[in-house]
């Protein structure tokens, strides 16, 4: 019980943080752009951070590193693009722009609220593991949001979504992962090999959105005084990762 209480707070807390949006709509681009960056590579360093430190160990600890292990691995990577491919839809972080067009809004919410329920779905699977292997996915799941959903906030108001209903929109796309999450809850009661089957899916999954969406949007700034910040960024992404290993000693 401890552990559904756990996972419906944080898939909760996972929801509200869609209507962030609204608090960044009024700085000016060149500063939003330049902060969505930042939080783009601390999104990218939680999420490395959280499937190197945190998933992958505790398969190791639990099944061993097998070759079906490697595979789920390979098909966690797959599932994610494959996600983005069929749907047209893919983890920007910018907003939608003339120099920098996304597709309708339509499918914007469609492909949020799949990847919503995909989060719901990992995060559950993580509490079942233990409470902080569980803390620490949600936090990753946290840090990767918040710019996503700036970003796709700033995609329905371009797509012609008056700012409530965008709000409206995209909250209704990130109630998804509370499906997500009952879902992933009633898998757990039923088979106890559930969560480590979905942990090395979810450890592919964050290793593709770092480095295949995330990675690449920090490339496409070429200026070097920028470098550096957005290094310290990954940096200190996968050391608030690290910290939280010391929950897992403790626990």
């Amino acid at each position: 019980m401890n552990q559904v209480m756990w996972i419906i707070l944080s898939v909760i807390v996972v929801s509200a943080i869609s209507v962030i949006g609204i608090f960044f709509i009024f700085l000016k681009k060149e500063k939003l752009n330049s902060l969505l960056l930042f939080l783009v590579s601390l999104a990218a360093g939680s999420l490395l951070g959280g499937a190197f430190l945190h998933l992958i160990p505790e398969i190791i600890e639990g099944t061993g590193f097998t070759f079906s292990v490697s595979l789920l691995l390979l098909g966690g990577i797959l599932l994610f693009f494959s996600i983005e491919h069929f749907i047209q839809w893919r983890h920007c972080h910018i907003p939608t722009s003339k120099s920098h067009p996304h597709s309708l809004g339509t499918m914007n919410i469609i492909g949020d609220g799949i990847h919503n329920f995909t989060d719901g779905l990992i995060i559950a699977a993580s509490y079942f593991i233990s409470i902080p292997v569980g803390i620490a996915t949600t936090l990753a799941v946290i840090l990767h949001e918040i710019p996503q959903e700036i970003g796709d906030f700033g995609i329905l108001l371009y797509a012609g979504y008056s700012k409530r209903k965008a709000l409206f929109f995209n909250f209704l796309s990130a109630l998804t992962a509370i499906l997500g999450a009952v879902v992933g809850i009633i898998l757990a009661d039923k088979s106890t090999v559930f969560a480590y089957i979905v942990m090395p899916i979810a450890a592919g999954g964050f290793l593709y959105i770092a480095g295949s969406d995330l990675i690449p949007e920090i490339h496409k700034k070429q200026e070097k005084k920028f470098s550096f910040r957005y290094l310290a960024g990954i940096i200190i992404g996968i050391l608030i990762m690290y910290g939280l290993t010391l929950l897992e000693i403790g626990a």
